[in-house]
Order: structure tokens, then sequence, then C-alpha cells
């Protein structure tokens, strides 16, 4: 398990666009935290890196948001509001296994939907430190752990 540190929503950012450099078609992002501590800055990041021009905004109440203008789409999700089910019906599976890359916000709530081999990123405020963010990396199968090597390159 490696972690970064970041002082800013600029560096919460960074990490996201280095990361978006190395993803892949069908490759899964999780992203953990509470409100406000950074998901939805993460994924502008990685965005921006994929050539995605859009401004990317929360996918809270569309749950899901498609950006086909890079170098791969990019599926950002929003389960929040899945909380209490329905994302069966949602056909996941399809953006997982598909062409471009998924990130999807508050995953806890569809677990039991989620395929084998992820990245889960958790994103954590430092109480100190206002713009401070610790971001956990957890590595589930052998690509994931080769992008978070990559990554503290």
């Amino acid at each position: 398990m490696e972690s970064i540190t970041v002082t800013s929503p600029e560096g919460t950012m960074q990490v996201g666009a280095k990361l978006g450099q190395l993803v892949q078609p069908g490759d899964l992002i999780l992203l953990d935290g509470d409100l406000g501590a950074g998901k939805t800055t993460f994924t502008k990041g990685l965005a921006k890196s994929l050539g995605i021009p859009n401004n990317v905004k929360s996918p809270t109440f569309t749950l899901i948001r498609e950006y086909h203008q890079g170098r791969l789409p990019l599926y950002h999700m929003d389960v929040y509001r899945l909380e209490d089910g329905g994302a069966e019906d949602l056909g996941l599976d399809e953006y997982f296994d598909g062409d471009g890359v998924s990130v999807v916000e508050w995953s806890q709530f569809i677990a039991e939907l989620l395929p084998a081999t992820y990245l889960r990123i958790a994103i954590s405020r430092d109480t100190d430190a206002d713009d401070q963010r610790v971001m956990t990396f957890k590595p589930q199968g052998d690509h994931y752990q080769h992008l978070v090597d990559q990554l503290k390159e």
C-alpha cells in the first residue's frame, strides 16, 4: 500500500494527471473519501491528461458522465445515490469491460458488482491542514500494482 501526500487541489489534480498518462482501456479506478475530499478534483486531472477539454463535473445527480473527446473515453460515476440499491440496472459491467477508463466515486455502494481487479484510491483530509490530502493506493491485481509502481517513479 502506497501513499502520496499533496498540499493543494492542484497537487491532487497533478496526481490524477500522472495516472491519466498511464491508464489503458478497461481500467477501473475507485475513489473513496468523504464529501469534499477531492475525488472529482482528482478526476479532473486524470481527464485533462487524457486530452478531454470539457470541464469535468461531479456526476452526483446524473450518476454517470461520459467524456469521449480524449485519448480514451472517460466514464465518471458517482454511485452515492445507489446506497439503497438499483445499480444492477445500470449495466456497469459494460463500462468496466469497455474501451475507456471508468472512475467510480463511492464504490462501496456497488461492491458486489465490482470485478476482481481495480485500483482503489482512498483520499483523506489531513485534520491539521485544510488543503492537505493523503491518497492511499490499494491495487487489486498485477496490472494495477504495475500502475502504482509507475506512478511512484
